[in-house]
């Protein structure tokens, strides 16, 4: 798909891995629909980037919300044939803990959040991607999703993000199996350390011992980075079913 024939929505997308995927899109030809939380600085950001994006304030894991969001980009900037899942949250949280077991309710939102709510947006997006009209590819869409290093090596701690990571890869190839006779493609990307909103909070001693973990290059993600692969998928047709680390070689440890 070439960038310049892209209509997105970028869930997630006021902050981090999603900021830097919208404005990579848009400074590529692309109209991108920026979907984040009323609280977001989404406004900001779509006000740095011109007439080609659009913020549209929604909760993923909101029906009704996505669905006029979506309406919204369609109306503003034309058919949606790109979806990027980025949005997402993360509590550490042991098994059990000083205190007893881990809350019930803190493993459900982050379920609730990143796994339900990625496949919301799937669902919703994927009914207005059926009405394109196919490409020269016979391609009518394209979703890109955000695990995580995660899905496979998570740290203590991380018991719900983990599984929550798992789970989008585990519906990687059955989404893009259903979806496949529609000619929407599904990827998804899991990304390892990123310098990010998520980890901006921590200590200096604690990112300084985390640049130390991947084989090379050693250091933080940067988001751009993170950006430039999404695009790529976009435009390599032959890209689907597949889950892609993105990572630097790290398999994170134990702690």
């Amino acid at each position: 798909m070439k960038s310049s024939e892209v209509v997105a929505v970028v869930t997630g997308g006021a902050s981090g891995l999603g900021a830097a995927t919208a404005a990579r899109l848009v400074a590529a030809g692309a109209k991108v629909a920026v979907l984040d939380l009323p609280s977001s600085p989404g406004a900001q950001l779509v006000s740095t980037l011109g007439e080609a994006a659009l913020f549209t304030p929604a909760d993923v894991t909101s029906e009704s919300e996505v669905t006029a969001a979506l309406e919204a980009t369609r109306t503003r900037l034309g058919p949606v044939n790109v979806l990027v899942n980025s949005a997402g949250i993360g509590v550490s949280m042991n098994t059990l803990g000083f205190r007893g077991p881990a809350k019930l309710e803190d493993f459900a939102r982050v379920i609730h959040v990143n796994l339900v709510g990625t496949f919301n947006c799937i669902r919703l997006a994927a009914a207005h991607m059926s009405r394109n009209r196919p490409n020269a590819d016979g391609e009518r869409g394209v979703i890109v999703n955000t695990s995580s290093a995660a899905a496979f090596d998570g740290q203590v701690g991380q018991v719900a993000y983990a599984a929550s990571k798992a789970g989008i890869v585990g519906m990687t190839l059955p989404l893009a199996r259903d979806l496949a006779e529609l000619g929407i493609r599904v990827v998804t990307l899991a990304p390892g350390l990123f310098d990010t909103p998520m980890l901006s909070g921590l200590a200096e001693p604690v990112r300084a011992s985390l640049v130390k973990q991947p084989l090379f290059p050693q250091r933080l993600g940067r988001p751009e980075e993170f950006a430039a692969l999404v695009q790529h998928v976009l435009e390599n047709v032959m890209l689907n079913a597949e889950t892609i680390r993105l990572d630097g070689g790290i398999r994170m440890p134990p702690r």
